[in-house]
């Protein structure tokens, strides 16, 4: 699983080892890490390089330490992780423009592939947040339970990488959600966009998923 270092920079290779195992799943979520004293004697470094590079890991999100317990994987690594991609695109000043074309690019695919993939569980979920959406007078409510919608069609892709990178743009993706005026007109269009969707994605048909996305998103789009 580990290897011994014989490098300068140690307590980065010491991170790079372990980010590699997580890659490969040898350590996932939760998952405690083995002691300073396995690590030092594993890799044979000091154990203040394992200090150095497990503190380095939990400021970047992917250990939590837990006093009198040990060093754990974060359940939550992936947000911690590529939260910052969105904030990063704030401060760029991103558009609604190119948040919608992103949208576009990847939504409409990601429910062909959902539509293949969707479990009766899933199918189930997707249904009642849609019945919730379509039975909700608050703005605030409905914009809530549309983010949790596409979501949930994401989830179902089935492909992690996928979901992992819409998930790392989400607080934009939300941002223009909130901003939407879909909730406040043109509401009743809306919730036949959302029937559409639900329906395809339970016949499977991933032509008419794809497309009734698309309709939804060009819809958000004029008004």
């Amino acid at each position: 699983m580990l290897s011994p270092i014989k490098n300068t920079k140690i307590y980065e290779k010491v991170m790079e080892q372990i980010k590699d195992i997580v890659k490969k799943g040898e350590l996932k979520s939760g998952d405690k890490l083995p002691s300073e004293r396995d690590l030092s004697e594993q890799l044979k470094v000091s154990r203040t390089s394992v200090r150095e590079a497990i503190r380095a890991l939990e400021m970047l999100g992917l250990i939590e330490a837990r006093h009198g317990e040990g060093n754990f994987i974060n359940d939550n690594f992936e947000d911690n992780l590529l939260e910052p991609l969105s904030i990063v695109f704030m401060l760029l000043g991103s558009k609604a423009e190119e948040i919608l074309e992103l949208r576009k690019i990847m939504e409409p695919q990601i429910a062909a592939l959902a539509a293949k993939n969707i479990t009766e569980e899933q199918l189930i979920e997707l249904r009642e947040i849609a019945n919730e959406l379509n039975n909700t007078e608050d703005v605030e409510t409905s914009a809530s339970l549309d983010k949790k919608f596409h979501y949930e069609i994401t989830k179902a892709s089935g492909n992690q990488l996928i979901s992992t990178i819409m998930f790392s743009v989400s607080s934009l993706i939300e941002n223009y959600i909130e901003n939407s005026n879909a909730h406040t007109s043109n509401k009743a269009i809306v919730k036949i966009q959302h029937e559409g969707i639900c329906r395809a994605l339970e016949t499977h048909n991933s032509e008419e998923a794809a497309q009734a996305v698309k309709r939804h998103l060009e819809l958000t789009n004029s008004i």
